[in-house]
């Protein structure tokens, strides 16, 4: 089975997740991304490669960053250990301080038990699947081993919290004042950093979820939890919540009525936003199949473009480093503005929704009115073979589900990538329409695709 998953390396700390394969993968990572020119330039200036290491507050993110800087630096690689930080702010101090890669220990919106480990190569951006391959590989290979005055020495990054700062500031189109929000740390990463920079640029704030102690992270609150922050942003009479994961790459609100605006209306509010102030490139959003039909109805009336993707916010960066699109993300709350970005980065999307609040003096409500939510249903029909989804009695059912919907509706049939079920989702401008359509095409697949004894 590959040790990378879709976002890195990620499972039980200490159980697959170790501090000895932390520290080999680290070793692996200075053998594979200590190639190249820039890498041969450094070392020709006399020069030790440099790297980024942080991670979010769970526990077990102690051992685990100790553990990757070690490997790191007995590799030769000197190490800015940046402490408890967002993962887009890990990306961002990539770039910013020229360093060669770095790593971000986190298991993003996983409960605490869990760990993970994120790569970025010099840039700030994601390693691609043949490089990530190459390192799994360089694991059983020789390691680098210098000695003396060749190791790697391990500095604290000082200043690393106010750089990432500074940088969301002055992508901000227009200050905060006069907004009050609620703030869901998610008891993560985004804990010290996401309240300070909301304040710097303005607005009111009112925190919760931002008291990790290494076992609270996403443990009822955050991205994924959403019913607290709602409550909060009604009580408190609040005009807006925002609500972070454990690593803070993802960004969800809730509009002063508690109602729930997801990733795909934070995207049509952007970029109809961009696109006024000609920042939208080739006036066109990047979207993953997942989105709503909603979405693309309202991006259509604006003359902007979907252009699709496959399920997974990498798959969205490749195609925004393809074409030099400038927006781009997930239904899940990942979205990625690529001027100021390699990567979805919860708090720059909060503040950037929040401007436009101000800007154009209207609410949360107001300005996700832009997009129709179309009811989806979801049902994930598991015991079933993956690999046969294409079956024919399955293609005629999703064909006349299709023709019964219409221009009203859609239908995606998926296989999972990791687990032996088909993800079947309806849309539809019904929702008992939608729940109907669903459960026929649910129940063909089990007939036609069901895992023999």
């Amino acid at each position: 089975m590959p040790l990378f998953g879709t976002d890195g390396v990620r499972g039980l700390a200490n159980g697959p997740l170790t501090a000895d394969l932390a520290l080999t993968l680290a070793q692996a990572t200075a053998v594979v991304l200590g190639q190249g020119r820039s890498a041969e330039a450094r070392r020709a200036a006399g020069r030790r490669l440099t790297a980024v290491v942080a991670r979010d507050p769970r526990v077990s993110g102690e051992f685990l960053a100790a553990a990757v800087a070690a490997g790191l630096a007995s590799s030769g690689v000197d190490v800015l250990e940046a402490g408890v930080l967002p993962t887009p702010a890990t990306a961002f101090l990539i770039g910013s301080t020229d360093a060669d890669f770095g790593v971000m220990v986190s298991a993003s919106h996983n409960p605490a038990p869990d760990n993970g480990i994120k790569i970025f190569a010099r840039g700030g951006v994601k390693l691609p699947d043949v490089v990530e391959q190459r390192i799994e590989d360089a694991m059983s290979g020789p390691k680098l081993q210098p000695t003396g005055a060749d190791v790697g020495r391990i500095r604290r990054f000082a200043d690393a919290e106010d750089r990432y700062v500074v940088h969301l500031l002055a992508s901000l189109p227009h200050r905060l004042d006069g907004i009050h929000v609620v703030l869901d740390c998610a008891h993560g990463a985004a804990s010290g950093v996401s309240p300070e920079t909301f304040r710097d640029a303005g607005a009111r704030v009112t925190v919760i979820g931002a008291d990790p102690d290494g076992w609270n992270i996403n443990d009822g609150v955050g991205s994924t939890h959403l019913a607290s922050l709602a409550e909060h942003v009604v009580r408190v009479g609040a005009d807006v919540g925002i609500a972070h994961d454990g690593d803070a790459d993802r960004c969800l609100a809730v509009d002063a009525q508690g109602n729930i605006v997801d990733g795909d209306q934070i995207m049509a509010i952007l970029a109809v936003a961009m696109k006024d102030r000609g920042h939208l490139t080739k006036d066109t959003l990047v979207a993953t199949v997942m989105s709503n039909l909603g979405l693309h109805r309202a991006m259509a009336d604006h003359g902007i473009t979907v252009l699709q993707t496959a399920v997974g916010d990498r798959y969205v960066l490749e195609a925004m480093d393809q074409g030099g699109y400038a927006l781009g993300g997930e239904q899940s709350g990942h979205v990625i503005m690529s001027e100021y970005a390699t990567t979805g980065d919860g708090l720059l999307t909060g503040l950037h929704l929040l401007a436009e609040m101000a800007r154009q003096g209207k609410t949360l409500a107001e300005l996700a009115s832009v997009m129709t939510v179309y009811p989806q249903v979801l049902l994930n029909v598991r015991d079933v073979d993956r690999s046969r989804v294409a079956h024919p009695a399955v293609a005629a059912a999703v064909t006349e589900a299709e023709e019964e919907l219409g221009d009203a509706g859609r239908v995606l049939l998926r296989a999972s990538g990791t687990e032996q079920l088909v993800r079947v989702m309806v849309e539809a401008s019904d929702a008992e329409v939608a729940a109907r359509v669903a459960e026929r095409l649910a129940a063909v697949v089990r007939e036609h695709l069901a895992l023999t004894p």
